[in-house]
């Protein structure tokens, strides 16, 4: 290819990164913009980004007191904490089983967790809501936690990265007299960290955003996670008050924003390395 073809290609390869970049930072560039101006400014012809009159304090101050804003975090924090350390707790013995033991019916087992993800979540939900009823565990933090314990992802993202594993160090763990649950907690456990984090990324924000869920199962408003926490702040304000209302969003978004901005090369390489072997 010619020197100047391959310029071309470069560049068009950026315009178009950029382009797709543009399309998808602009609504939340706009919800930024949004929480900063006060209502007259929101509904106006003329399109600005940064208001004339600035009305961030008061947009802000109202996300944070005519909603418990703070107590709907609180719930994120506990729910998506809980799911992705029980999630771990099922998958990395599983995981481990899959890529490393030979037992009967194993190959049958993986190919269960393959059909697993390409199921929706939506699918499951009748039964589920069902189980949690008859159990009486909904409108509680069980109900928002025990359905998502079991990640078909989960484990077939961490099987990928012990298929990467050579076998010779468990044999020489085996050699040493370590069980197979030292093997996986003591050593497996601390090679799989970039697997681990790239996986609690994608747990984290799956179920930070999910709304649909939550919205069945939540009844009381001291449960409610943050997107849920967000349609009753909609309701409140009679859905009029887009600045409090955008503000609320910002506030809700940053965590993940932050949290993949942190993690972003450890995110990266857990993918990557999980992604090299069948």
């Amino acid at each position: 290819m010619k020197p100047g073809g391959s310029i071309l290609g470069h560049v068009l390869r950026h315009l178009l990164l950029i382009a797709g970049l543009v399309i998808m930072l602009t609504p939340f560039v706009w919800m930024i913009s949004t929480s900063l101006k006060p209502p007259n400014e929101i509904f106006s012809t003329k399109l600005s980004l940064l208001p004339n009159n600035w009305a961030a304090a008061d947009n802000y101050g109202k996300a944070f007191t005519k909603v418990p804003l703070l107590r709907y975090l609180l719930n994120g924090v506990i729910v998506t904490g809980g799911i992705f350390l029980l999630q771990l707790v099922v998958s990395l013995p599983a995981a481990y089983a899959l890529a490393k033991l030979r037992f009967k019916g194993r190959d049958i087992l993986f190919t269960m967790v393959l059909i697993g993800l390409m199921i929706p979540a939506q699918a499951p939900a009748i039964p589920r809501y069902v189980m949690l009823y008859e159990v009486g565990l909904l409108d509680s933090y069980a109900a928002l936690i025990v359905p998502f314990v079991f990640s078909a992802f989960g484990i077939f993202l961490m099987r990928q990265f012990f298929k990467t594993v050579p076998d010779d160090l468990m044999h020489a763990a085996r050699i040493d007299g370590l069980g197979e649950f030292e093997i996986l907690w003591r050593i497996m456990l601390p090679l799989a960290m970039p697997a681990m984090l790239a996986f609690g990324v994608i747990s984290v924000v799956s179920h930070w955003n999910d709304f649909f869920w939550p919205l069945i199962v939540i009844q009381t408003g001291d449960l409610a996670t943050p997107p849920l926490g967000t349609l009753f702040f909609r309701n409140e304000e009679a859905g009029s008050d887009f600045g409090p209302l955008m503000a609320g969003t910002v506030v809700i978004t940053a965590p993940l924003v932050l949290l993949f901005l942190a993690a972003q090369r450890r995110f990266i390489e857990g993918v990557t390395l999980s992604g090299m072997k069948g």
